[in-house]
Parts: structure tokens; C-alpha cells; sequence
């Protein structure tokens, strides 16, 4: 259990749930914010951009998870950095589609 594989499958974990809300929205045909919208994470991009960004992450995070030895010490570091990209994630659309705070465009 090197610390290269634990970074791998903490980065993999995060990619792989990313990935699941902007393919959710793309598949929908829900305008959603990406890396790629004016300003960045803050603005809506198309279904078709959100599909495409859902895709990447999900070859990214795979090609990580792949990589790594799969330990059970890799397996807990997944995730919990599973569990908190998706807290993280929560609370920023939450805020930037209309959560207690809505983030100004």
C-alpha cells in the first residue's frame, strides 16, 4: 500500500462520483454546471457538454481505480474520498441551483 496507490484511489473515487451528476443531468437533457460553462461550476452547460464531461470522468476515474492495488487500506481511502467528493459536491449545487444560498450569475 504505497502512497501513490492511495492517492490513485482517492482521486479515482472522486472522479467516479463526479461523474454521476452531470451524466444524470445530460441523460435528463438538463442544462447543469460544469468546469466549462461561463463562469466555470457556476454557469449551466448543455446536456450534451455535461454527458461528455460524465464520460471523462468516468474513463479518468476507472484508468485510477484500475491502477491501484486494491488493498483494504486502498478500498477505505476510496471511500471516504467517495463520501466526501459527494458532500462537497451536495453543497456546491445546492448552492449554485437554488439551495439556501443561491450563487449569483
Amino acid at each position: 500500500m504505497s502512497a501513490l496507490n492511495l492517492l490513485r484511489s482517492a482521486a479515482g473515487a472522486a472522479l467516479l462520483v463526479n461523474a454521476v451528476p452531470h451524466g444524470v443531468a445530460g441523460v435528463q437533457g438538463t442544462p447543469f454546471p460544469s468546469p466549462f460553462s461561463d463562469p466555470p461550476g457556476v454557469g449551466l452547460s448543455s446536456p450534451a457538454v455535461n454527458v461528455a464531461w460524465s464520460a471523462a470522468n468516468l474513463f479518468a476515474g476507472r484508468l485510477l481505480m484500475e491502477r491501484s492495488g486494491g488493498t483494504a487500506g486502498e478500498r477505505a481511502v476510496a471511500a471516504l474520498a467517495a463520501t466526501g467528493m459527494a458532500l462537497v459536491l451536495a453543497a456546491h449545487f445546492g448552492r449554485v441551483l437554488g439551495g439556501s444560498r443561491r450563487v449569483r450569475r
